[in-house]
């Protein structure tokens, strides 16, 4: 297994940019999950999808339901497919290690697929950019293995890391969030719900 990491923001997406989204546009995986989240959230929220790919099935679910969103990922190809899907979407083509996530807070944010796609310090440089970017009492998901594991990504080979349940936890309450809730999705995606603490804003 190969790491790339710097050289390549993408992590390897944007060789296979064309393969990964004619897949992903013929999945539904994760919506059912992701909307049933989102239904805690409040009418027209503004939500930003960090690996937002193309924007499907995601942040078109999030569209769909009549939420603001928003969209980082490092891909130039994913990026112009979701501009054009999504014409009026603030779409940001980064690494989320070096986005400003638009300078502003969110009423929650969606990582799906995304985060053991990154080192480990990146990782928690995520976690800890989300956490500054969320309102108090604003909503965080993300999927991750609950195990601490490592495996070679089936698309690009290059290696995935979880860091496990115990050690999400710590990075998420260092962060001024809660870890409220896991679960798994039809596709055995594992689930971590966060919140941000009212009085840790």
């Amino acid at each position: 297994m190969t790491v790339i990491r710097r050289t390549d923001p993408s992590n390897g997406y944007e060789a296979i940019s064309a393969d990964f989204m004619s897949a992903r546009s013929k999945s539904n995986i994760g919506v059912a999950t992701v909307s049933e989240w989102a239904r805690s959230l409040p009418h027209g929220a503004s939500v930003l999808d960090l690996g937002c790919g193309n924007g499907v099935p995601i942040s078109e679910a999030m569209v769909d339901a009549g939420f603001v969103v928003y969209g980082i990922d490092a891909s130039p190809s994913m990026i112009a497919a979701f501009r054009a899907r999504f014409p009026d979407a603030p779409v940001e083509c980064n690494a989320i290690e070096d986005s400003q996530l638009f300078g502003r807070t969110f009423d929650a944010i969606v990582a799906w697929g995304l985060i053991f796609l990154l080192a480990p310090d990146a990782q928690a440089t995520l976690i800890q950019k989300a956490a500054s970017a969320l309102e108090p009492g604003g909503r965080f998901v993300f999927t991750a293995p609950r195990q601490a594991c490592a495996w070679a990504d089936t698309l690009t080979g290059q290696t995935s890391v979880s860091l496990g349940v115990d050690r999400y936890r710590e990075i998420v309450e260092q962060e001024g969030l809660s870890l409220v809730g896991e679960t798994e999705d039809e596709g055995q995606n594992h689930y971590y719900f966060c919140l941000r603490r009212i009085q840790d804003a």
